[in-house]
């Protein structure tokens, strides 16, 4: 079935999507640790969280999905509004609130502001008397374009970002820009999608040195089935970078006589695969419920412990319409210590003041 699909995009489709990516890799890539505002990277939605944190192929009426890929920005969206809160770790707080708007003949647009709130601080000298408190936040405007180019099977979409960053006495302003495509086809219920994510720069630096954004590309499928209640996700991350791996000098892979394993060289290119995929399923009950469960190798990868590696790296969640209101919530392990709570509420304006027939 999902040969199927990739081949009905064939011909011009095709010739898109390849110039697309072709124009993206040409963009510098940056590694770990080497960019500056790395909460462009946080994820807010509650059943995105669930699905293994990464989803740019869902093509639903959910205004969550268009932060991760602007493409995915439909008229289905048309008076969305959407409101996300997560509780992250040492009393670090985030959220995004988005809002969208359709325009008939002309393409959809919507506009958002994704925050971190990183609490209260100390302020001390250099002989730890204190010197009262500062707060530190980062905040990032999303203002995404879409419409359907050739057919109405495929989507084109833009998240333009501007940023500005304050931590104590320092701040700075950026701008980055999100680019997208999405192919769809209902009657295969089989979408495709692609995104070159932070394309960008400083405008103001926080000492006088610019930073690197924390560029990506990321492509993904999700592949329903016409006759059972599943939807399938499959997500590759930082496509622009083969290697992701990361491990500290004094950590290894020992074998039971205490020698460090030697991994072969196919567990070594699989390992390297692996970090690039996450995957996600729902469990779609009736129009109204949905179950999310999702696993990100690369997340397990880096953040297990050895001797008790637990439920790192998967997640879960589910999702329910009450009257005119949709609430999501997401869990996500990524250490033994605990995991992070999203919560996500959705509504369509119009539902309020339609009129009753």
């Amino acid at each position: 079935m999902v040969i199927g699909a990739f081949n009905m995009v064939m011909g011009r489709r095709v010739v898109i999507i390849g110039v697309f990516l072709l124009l993206q890799v040409m963009v510098m890539a940056q590694k770990g640790g080497e960019s500056t505002y790395s909460f462009l990277g946080l994820t807010n939605s509650a059943r995105v969280s669930a699905l293994g944190g990464e989803v740019v192929s869902l093509m639903d009426d959910d205004i969550n999905l268009i932060f991760h890929n602007p493409a995915l920005l439909s008229k289905g969206m048309h008076n969305h509004l959407n409101l996300n809160y997560v509780d992250y770790f040492a009393g670090v707080n985030y959220g995004y609130a988005s809002y969208g708007y359709s325009v008939e003949g002309i393409g959809n647009f919507a506009a958002g502001m994704h925050y971190v709130d990183y609490g209260t601080f100390d302020r001390t000298d250099e002989l730890g008397q204190s010197m009262g408190t500062f707060r530190a936040s980062e905040y990032a405007m999303n203002l995404v374009y879409s419409r359907s180019i050739i057919d109405t099977f495929l989507t084109a979409g833009v998240n333009l970002k501007p940023i500005f960053s304050s931590f104590e006495q320092y701040s700075s302003l950026g701008i980055a820009l999100d680019a997208g495509v999405t192919y769809h086809n209902p009657r295969t219920l089989t979408t495709i999608g692609l995104v070159a994510k932070n394309m960008g720069t400083q405008i103001t630096s926080y000492s006088g040195t610019r930073e690197k954004l924390p560029f990506e590309i990321q492509a993904g499928i999700t592949q329903g089935l016409a006759h059972a209640p599943f939807r399938f996700n499959i997500t590759m991350q930082n496509l622009e970078r083969w290697d992701l791996t990361y491990e500290k000098p004094e950590e290894g892979d020992y074998n039971s006589l205490g020698s460090e394993a030697e991994q072969s060289g196919f567990d070594k290119f699989g390992d390297k695969l692996m970090r690039h995929m996450v995957f996600g399923v729902e469990f779609l009950i009736g129009k109204n419920f949905h179950l999310d469960m999702g696993y990100n190798y690369k997340r397990r990868q880096e953040m297990k412990v050895n001797a008790r590696p637990g439920m790192v790296g998967f997640s879960w969640g589910f999702g329910f319409k009450v009257s005119k209101f949709h609430f999501a919530y997401g869990r996500a392990s990524y250490h033994l210590v605990g995991g992070t709570n999203h919560f996500s509420l959705t509504t369509n304006l119009s539902e309020f003041y339609r009129k009753q027939q």
